[in-house]
C-alpha cells in the first residue's frame, strides 16, 4: 500500500509538540540555577510543574527566559520530521487464552486492534501510544476473562461494547480536548469484563502531585 501524504507543517515551530528529552532538559537547567542560588525552592517546585505539563516547545520558553543564556531550552526544530502511514501499521491484535497479553508505554498501536481473552487476561494502556492520524478502533472480546483498557484523559472515547452474563464498562465515554485523539471500543464481555477507565499521563499526574505540595505548603489546602 502506498504511503499517504505527509501531515501539514505548522506554520509556527515553536507549536510543535515537545518530547520527554525536551522537557527533561529544561528541567536540568532549572535543578542547576536552583543550585546556582538563581531560584528558591518554591520557585523551582512551581517551574518544574510548568515544565512537565507543557506540550509545546512555546510553553517551555518563558520557563528559563530570566536565566543566563547557558541555561536556554532545548533548541527548536525547523521543521517537523516527517510521519507517514504504511499499510502495515493499519491493523493488528493480541490473543490471551489462559494467559494474558499487555500493551503500555509508547507503542506503535495501530488503526483497528483486535483482541481476546479466553479465561485469560489483557492490559491496554493507549496513554503514551502512537496512534494512526491520532485515531484508533479496539475490538474487545472477553470469554470468562477481563480486558483493561486506559485511555488519556483528553481523548475523545466512544464505548459501544456489550455485556452477556458479564460487564462491559461505559463510563468513560465523551468528549474529550480538541487536540485529543479519538478512540472506539466495541466488542463483547460474556461471563468477563471489559473495563474502560480515563488515567492522567505521568507527566499530567507529576504536575498535579507538584501542584498540591505547592497548595500545601501555602496552607490553602490540608492533609
Amino acid at each position: 500500500m502506498a504511503d499517504l501524504p505527509d501531515r501539514p507543517v505548522p506554520a509556527d515551530p515553536r507549536q510543535l509538540r515537545a518530547s520527554d528529552a525536551d522537557r527533561e532538559r529544561v528541567a536540568e537547567v532549572l535543578r542547576r540555577a536552583a543550585g546556582e542560588g538563581r531560584l528558591a525552592l518554591d520557585e523551582l517546585e512551581e517551574r518544574l510543574g510548568v515544565v512537565y505539563a507543557a506540550r509545546t516547545y512555546a510553553e517551555l520558553e518563558p520557563v528559563t527566559a530570566d536565566l543566563p543564556s547557558h541555561a536556554a531550552p532545548p533548541p527548536i526544530p525547523s521543521a517537523p520530521p516527517v510521519q507517514r502511514r504504511t499499510g502495515s501499521s493499519t491493523k493488528g491484535g493480541a490473543v490471551a487464552i489462559l494467559g494474558g497479553f499487555q500493551r503500555k508505554g509508547a507503542w506503535d498501536a495501530p488503526g483497528v486492534f483486535t483482541c481476546f481473552a479466553v479465561m485469560g487476561g489483557g492490559d491496554i494502556d493507549l496513554r503514551e501510544a502512537r496512534l494512526v492520524d491520532g485515531e484508533i478502533t479496539i475490538w474487545a472480546f472477553a470469554l470468562m476473562g477481563g480486558i483493561n483498557i486506559i485511555v488519556p484523559e483528553e481523548a475523545e472515547v466512544r464505548v459501544n461494547g456489550i455485556g452477556i452474563m458479564g460487564g462491559f464498562d461505559h463510563r468513560a465515554s465523551g468528549a474529550g480536548q480538541a487536540n485529543g485523539p479519538r478512540i472506539t471500543i466495541n466488542g463483547l464481555a460474556f461471563w468477563g469484563g471489559v473495563d474502560v477507565r480515563r488515567l492522567p499521563s505521568e507527566e499530567e499526574r507529576q504536575r498535579r502531585k507538584l501542584e498540591r505540595k505547592r497548595l500545601k505548603r501555602e496552607g490553602q489546602i490540608e492533609g
